[in-house]
């Protein structure tokens, strides 16, 4: 896990291009981190709770995808002392700094699924 930590925030720092855009993907890029980020806007969610809102990712890659936020700082991973275990995830202030740029993307992602229904 601390290999992770390391190599993301390198990655942080848009290395190959110096580009701020490169820094913002490299820590939110890809097709389940926004998706996640999206859902835990309204609050905590338990794992389940995050695989039923994405049923088209599984679950190994959304474990993957949550441990990448939580290396970056973007997700707390709050684990209760319980039989069985609970797991809760939710936005830090960090993570919840990119809830403009969600919302946002929600936003034209609306227009452009309301342009495709009417062209069909």
């Amino acid at each position: 896990m601390n290999d992770t930590v390391v190599e993301r925030r390198n990655r942080r720092k848009a290395g190959r291009t110096g580009c701020a855009v490169e820094a913002t993907l490299s820590v939110i890029g890809g097709v389940w981190k926004p998706v996640l980020l999206f859902h835990l806007l309204e609050g905590k969610l338990r794992f389940n709770a995050l695989c039923r809102l994405t049923p088209s990712a599984t679950a190994r890659m959304i474990t993957l995808q949550l441990r990448e936020l939580e290396a970056d700082g973007i997700i707390n991973r709050i684990v209760y002392p319980e039989v069985p275990p609970r797991v809760e995830y939710e936005l830090t202030e960090l993570g919840r700094s990119l809830a403009p740029i969600l919302l946002t993307m929600r936003d034209w992602g609306e227009k452009m699924q309301a342009l495709d229904t009417k062209a069909a």
